[in-house]
């Protein structure tokens, strides 16, 4: 089948990204590609056969971002030339960081020492240029405060760094699809992206506000309205679904002869001979109609910025596959809202002991379904998340924990009531006549009859557009990327993946699982690519001029 590849004669300009005329050049390119009327636009573009190698001339965007959720979104607004400066009569509580920010008040963050602003700071974040910039934006934060950010933003139109956004949906990416009546974990401001206030924003969408707090859908919202009123939206294409990423190799002995796939092999027996060229991106977009066009790009760093929400994590019990059992909790919903558990006797079986599994139980108590609560740890274990949420904030997780630990089934227990709990145990198996065995610590197993049965202990990203899938990307070898156990492994500073180079991470891929901390990687690919691209800049003239990057 035939597929549309970026390709021009451009690509001496569009690797100049400082020019004031590459902004302009590389939209009206790119329009074509990823327009709106298939039809009439697919017919002017060049057509090269799915099996075939970009040629020289080939353009090569600077950066290709794969997901449009929050991480997405906010390096999309850096590299589009926004940049964070210390505010003009701005003081930060934290004096040693205030004297750091004072000595290059005239730099803006982008074009400072990051290591050496975050030195010293702490926060809830392993990454420390997302400590950094949230406490710029979010002052002692964890302390209960409420300061202003001390940054000012700037729009410097010269720095920006042509790139494409990529999403299967519209911008906001897994906010989209969560349970809307659901209230976010954290604060409403804590949510909101660089330049514009969720407050403000929210305050025009409601008559009241009662709450910090926030749903889903009205997250969903801001991000989506966000990319549009900050002038985003021409680097985002929506309903795009990648199905491959890619390295290219050409031999540097000859760089006119033909690029043919090279095997592994070759490629360790001759590994003085081939060098890496740039990054093939492959997958198609679904138009309006539900047609698939496949499309290529190349691009020299691709930003990974999936979120981790792609997959649930499974029980691997046998009968897990069965139609009563869900995994997420828009299937729990739907299957509610469809009225298919309402007036059910026996009780759903929740498995997991995290928010979202906490969100389930409500979400069922709420429903006046009665609910058997499965988790592996006992209650009083301190890496449960009900600990580190204060009661007066998240009263109704609270109200959860005190269900898991005070409502504990027993042999004399009635299965009729609203709720019970069984901490320590595991399922065993799924029946075909819905009936679950659960087995304690001690070794007990009982059996129960349900009504449904949502598995929420987890998920895991689908990276399987890259090579292994992303498994030898993360910190454990050929183990899945998650949020928590198997992070993809990064320089701490630049967000780049130390086991393939121009190829970045960040967001809960890197273990920044709240918004308020993903932003920071967008700072740090940001800082990588600048510094990267002044370094080129200098060797140029340094070489006394000539086209391109050295």
């Amino acid at each position: 089948m035939p597929v549309w590849c970026c390709r021009c004669s451009l690509a001496g300009h569009f690797r100049n990204y400082s020019s004031p005329e590459t902004e302009g050049q590389i939209l009206n390119s790119l329009v074509q590609y990823f327009g709106d009327s298939f039809s009439r636009k697919v017919k002017a573009m060049p057509l090269v056969e799915e099996t075939s190698l970009p040629e020289d001339s080939a353009l090569t965007l600077p950066v290709v971002i794969v997901g449009n959720g929050p991480s997405g979104i906010c390096l999309s607004y850096m590299l589009s030339g926004y940049r964070p400066y210390l505010s003009s009569e701005a003081v930060h509580p934290n004096p040693i960081l205030h004297s750091k920010l004072e000595e290059a008040r005239h730099l803006s963050i982008v074009d400072q020492d990051l290591e050496y602003l975050s030195e010293g700071l702490e926060g809830r974040s392993s990454n420390p240029v997302a400590i950094l910039l949230d406490t710029l934006l979010h002052p002692d934060a964890d302390f209960g405060y409420d300061y202003p950010s001390v940054l000012q933003w700037k729009l410097e139109q010269h720095h920006y760094i042509p790139h494409l956004v990529l999403g299967k949906g519209p911008p906001g990416g897994a906010w989209h699809h969560m349970e809307g009546s659901m209230l976010t974990i954290s604060f409403g401001n804590w949510m909101e992206l660089p330049g514009l206030k969720f407050k403000d924003w929210v305050a025009t969408k409601r008559r009241n506000i009662k709450s910090d707090r926030v749903t889903p859908e009205e997250i969903a919202c801001y991000y989506k309205h966000y990319v549009k009123v900050m002038g985003l939206q021409k680097n985002f294409r929506e309903n795009t679904y990648i199905t491959s990423v890619s390295r290219l190799y050409r031999d540097q002995d000859d760089d006119n002869q033909d690029n043919d796939d090279i095997s592994i092999q070759q490629l360790q027996m001759e590994k003085s001979t081939f060098i890496k060229r740039n990054w093939e991106i492959r997958g198609y977009q679904r138009t309006a109609d539900g047609s698939h066009v496949p499309f290529c790009l190349f691009a020299e760093n691709v930003a990974l910025a999936t979120g981790t929400l792609d997959s649930p994590t499974y029980l691997k019990v046998e009968g897990e596959d069965f139609p009563f059992v869900f995994h997420s909790m828009p299937e729990f919903g739907a299957a509610i809202s469809k009225g298919k558990l309402h007036g059910k006797v026996d009780p759903v079986l929740i498995v997991g002991s995290g928010l979202t599994a906490a969100d389930a139980v409500l979400c069922a108590y709420n429903n006046n379904i009665p609910v058997i609560h499965v988790f592996r740890k006992r209650v009083t274990d301190p890496s449960l998340i009900f600990k580190q949420l204060p009661k007066k904030l998240y009263p109704e997780y609270h109200k959860v924990y005190h269900m898991m630990c005070t409502q504990l089934y027993s042999i004399d227990s009635n299965l009729s009531s609203a709720y019970a709990s069984f901490p320590e145990h595991h399922v065993l198996s799924f029946k075909t006549d819905m009936k679950c065995v659960l087995q304690s610590v001690s070794g007990l197993k009982k059996i129960f009859k349900l009504s449904a049965a949502v598995v929420l202990i987890g998920s895991h990203p689908n990276l399987s557009f890259l090579k292994e899938q992303g498994y030898d990307l993360g910190h454990n070898l050929n183990q899945p990327i998650t949020c928590k156990g198997n992070p993809v492994e990064i320089d701490p500073y630049t967000y780049e993946c130390t086991k393939e180079a121009n190829l970045f991470a960040l967001g809960p891929l890197v273990g920044d699982n709240f918004v308020r901390f993903l932003k920071g990687g967008a700072l740090g690919v940001v800082r990588c690519l600048v510094t990267r691209q002044k370094r080129k800049q200098h060797l140029i003239v340094e070489r006394g001029g000539g086209d391109g990057i050295a």
